[in-house]
């Protein structure tokens, strides 16, 4: 038991910077190039305000972590058995909150930056189903603001890569709560049987 709560704790110390580097991410992406004007005039990709990041991979993402890392702070015997399981919905909370945040981010990148053009305010690779990802050179169809297209790609792509590392966090004590619940009572009845 002491090894899984350990463990447990790991991962939770693990997920904490993944959640604030999630909501750091995604307030960048509501100030393009730290300008707050397009937030106020809402130039922004309508995705954004699913807060995939600052919600799902953030916030939400803080239950478990807040929850792994408290594993075994009570020496109750009896406890044991529902910290697990009180582990193991946290980990379904944070599969959840990681796969949003990944579904999201994927949206926001797959429509693009919401930008001023030639046309004016538009999406304009909307309808290119992210094929604009491997066209750089077509990037400077946005003339504001300046480098949006970049400074989106690069902070979804962040916000893709730490959902991952969430879910597979989450996926990680999952399993461990489940084999723990599984094997504990079995170790409780042989160590039963010996006493005997």
């Amino acid at each position: 038991m002491c090894c899984s709560v350990g463990f447990a704790r790991t991962l939770g110390f693990g997920l904490l910077p993944l959640a604030l580097c999630c909501i750091l991410a995604h307030l960048l992406l509501l100030f393009p190039m730290g300008e707050i004007s397009y937030l106020r005039e809402d130039r922004l990709a309508s995705y954004v305000w699913y807060f995939g990041g600052l919600g799902g991979g953030g916030a939400l993402m803080l239950v478990p972590a807040v929850v792994f890392i408290t594993l075994g702070k009570c020496n109750c015997c009896w406890n044991e058995g529902l910290m697990m399981c009180g582990s193991v919905l946290a980990a379904v909370v944070g599969l959840l909150g990681s796969g949003y945040c990944f579904v999201m981010s994927g949206f926001v990148l797959v429509q693009g930056p919401q930008c001023f053009t030639s046309y004016g305010w538009t999406y304009p690779f909307a309808d290119q189903g992210g094929r604009y990802l491997l066209q750089p050179e077509t990037w400077s169809r946005c003339l504001q603001p300046l480098n949006i297209v970049e400074w989106n790609v690069t902070l979804l792509c962040v916000l893709l890569g730490l959902a991952v590392l969430e879910f597979i966090i989450c996926l990680l004590q999952l399993g461990n709560g489940l084999v723990n619940a599984v094997c504990r009572p079995c170790c409780y009845k042989q160590e039963y049987s010996l006493n005997a």
